[in-house]
């Protein structure tokens, strides 16, 4: 079968697309980088078997008062001379190819989607350090992507290097000569940390990002932060800053504005910014999904693919390309599993020189892996339930509104449902954001049932850190819980 160039074109920039998205906010490119899942004829690898995922090596580092020896790799004088971090040239695409076959291998796929700090105004070749990573695996068998979000700031030891940040992989492996470049040494680093063998990579600068989000969605994308949301200190095309804001609640923003939500550093920690990464990411999941969005691509396909060259670098294929995206339409929605590493499953410290880092805790990992990349295929209310009850958990409902008696009337609301309030109280200044659950001891299971319970989703926990109550679970209650109440 034969098919023109433009929907050739097409393929590959959906994948570009889906990854720029991705490498900011990694849904499309998981839908469509599931296609390219299976290229290799193999046993069906079914699932990812947690249990014989390493041991990751936890640096020695407990506290924020413990000191780690001093790093240099960011820093180090060696330049780049065996590998570039420019793309090579694609090769020109004939009128007509020949159209790939549907993704037929039944092994399970692993990506690492990249992308690098490459500011625009500076035209610097690099090398670069990753602001975003994340690791996409695919089951195309059980029709399920987990995507992972990895915190820059993760202090890992860099195979052949000093330990270090683990956003300086891609930085070493270009400037060093590293066989493969930053991507393989990335990918390298992940295998290492995380047990998870990488097959493919996607390496995307935000100049990608822009453009394609341009494309998919010329009259912007919808997000809806919890609060306002104000950074002085957001990097520039250059080397400077400007500020940017965006105030609470839902507001439709064009692709420069949404490349500042999803990268500011707003919140201090990359577990808020990954967060509303991964809102991005399902937004422009629709948006790409959509009719409207396939026909923006169809309409200017070719010009965006050569707008594109050069700023991207992967090992796929263009018939994996080609593949990978019609695989991504046969994955349901609901099949799309996200995590991010939170307080919940790192550790805070500092090195010698006062920088903050973040470190893994080991069992909780294990525990995070298995629920993104392997998850069981429904836990019911009552299941949860029975967690819940094992960790014997202490509850406090806290009034996060200007209304009075709101946390009693949530604990009332729980009672009915054989829940157990051990404190209501008030927040020492009321905000009237959303909902959350803050987990402060590690009892997880309970977040999840509160969570179930009340009809939230599972961004809403969150680890807590603020010393408001000695509990293990804090329920902070917003405006919104008021039509919660009101249900059965």
């Amino acid at each position: 079968m034969r098919i023109p160039a433009w929907l050739f074109i097409v393929g590959i920039v959906i994948l570009m697309a889906a990854t720029a998205i991705l490498s900011l906010v990694s849904f499309s490119v998981a839908r469509q980088v599931a296609i390219d899942v299976g290229n290799n004829t193999g046993p069906s690898s079914g699932v990812i078997n947690v249990a014989t995922f390493p041991t990751p090596t936890r640096v020695p580092v407990q506290s924020l008062s413990t000191k780690i020896a001093p790093v240099g790799g960011a820093n180090t004088s060696t330049v780049a001379t065996a590998v570039s971090t420019s793309v090579a040239v694609v090769p020109v695409v004939q009128p007509t190819l020949d159209l790939a076959p549907e993704w037929t291998d039944t092994k399970r796929i692993n990506l690492l989607l990249l992308g690098i700090d490459q500011r625009s105004a500076l035209n610097d070749p690099g090398p670069f350090r990753t602001d975003t990573m994340m690791i996409v695996s695919i089951d195309p068998i059980r029709k399920t992507a987990g995507i992972l979000s990895i915190p820059r700031d993760l202090w890992v030891s860099i195979p052949g290097f000093k330990q270090e940040r683990i956003n300086n992989a891609n930085f070493l492996g270009d400037a060093n000569g590293y066989p493969g470049g930053g991507p393989a040494l990335a990918a390298e680093t992940v295998r290492q940390v995380f047990g998870i063998p990488i097959d493919k990579y996607l390496l995307i600068n935000f100049d990608v990002f822009t453009k394609v989000v341009s494309t998919i969605a010329p009259d912007g994308v919808q997000v809806c932060p919890n609060e306002a949301i104000h950074d002085p200190n957001y990097p520039d095309a250059g080397n400077g800053f400007l500020t940017v804001d965006f105030p609470a609640g839902c507001q439709v923003l064009n692709a420069e504005k949404l490349l500042q939500y999803a990268r500011t550093r707003h919140g201090a920690t990359d577990f808020d910014r990954a967060g509303r990464q991964q809102e991005v990411m399902r937004a422009l999941r629709e948006k790409v999904l959509s009719v409207g969005g396939v026909t923006q691509f169809i309409g200017q396909a070719p010009k965006l693919y050569t707008d594109l060259t050069g700023g991207f670098k992967t090992n796929l294929s263009l018939d994996e390309i080609l593949q990978l995206g019609s695989l991504v339409t046969q994955i349901p929605k609901d099949n799309f599993h996200f995590g991010v590493m939170s307080y919940l499953f790192v550790d805070q410290a500092k090195t010698t020189t006062g920088d903050d880092v973040l470190i893994l805790k080991t069992n909780a990992v294990r525990t995070l892996l298995q629920q993104v990349f392997n998850p069981e295929v429904s836990t019911s209310l009552s299941d949860l339930r029975s967690r819940a009850d094992a960790e014997k958990a202490s509850i406090v409902v806290l009034n996060n509104t200007d209304q009075l008696g709101l946390a009693g009337k949530v604990r009332d609301w729980l009672a009915g449902k054989q829940v157990t309030i051990a404190e209501v109280g008030n927040m020492p200044s009321s905000t009237n954001t959303n909902t959350i659950i803050r987990v402060y001891t590690g009892k997880l299971w309970t977040g999840k049932y509160l969570a179930a319970l009340l009809g939230l989703s599972e961004d809403r926990i969150q680890q807590g850190g603020d010393g408001l109550t000695s509990k293990d679970v804090s329920i902070v209650v917003g405006p919104d819980i008021e039509p919660i109440l009101s249900s059965p």
